[in-house]
């Protein structure tokens, strides 16, 4: 599963409350990115891939990934002339990655470390 375009960061607290009918209960969102009209959200259980399709993009996919189906990962940086960091996404049970692409005013880094602290546990 691949998006194309670039991700930008959204406030944690307001992906919160958009997305409250998504999370269970005392589930909290860590970091969200916005993907043109699709958004990422890192909980504190799960990533949350929401995928706004068609031309209104009313109709949506709410695509949940428990961080323990998660085999691996990789991050891009940025470089000179390709200005986009990018990270995949390895399931298990599954031979290509989920992929993203993330602006440069989006550090990777971080974006590494939450997936990190809670692929990891």
């Amino acid at each position: 599963m691949a998006l194309f375009g670039n991700a930008h960061t959204v406030d944690p607290g307001s992906a919160q409350q958009e997305y409250a009918r998504l999370l269970g209960q005392g589930e909290q969102v860590h970091a969200a990115y916005l993907l043109i009209r699709d958004t990422i959200l890192f909980t504190d259980r799960r990533l949350i891939l929401v995928d706004k399709q068609g031309i209104t993009g009313k109709k949506v996919e709410y695509h949940s990934i428990p961080y323990r189906s998660i085999t691996h990962f990789a991050v891009e940086t940025a470089g000179t002339f390709d200005l986009d960091a990018e990270l995949k996404i390895w399931l298990s049970g599954a031979t290509t990655p989920v992929q993203k692409t993330f602006t440069k005013g989006v550090d990777i880094y971080e974006v590494q470390a939450i997936l990190t602290q809670f692929v990891t546990r």
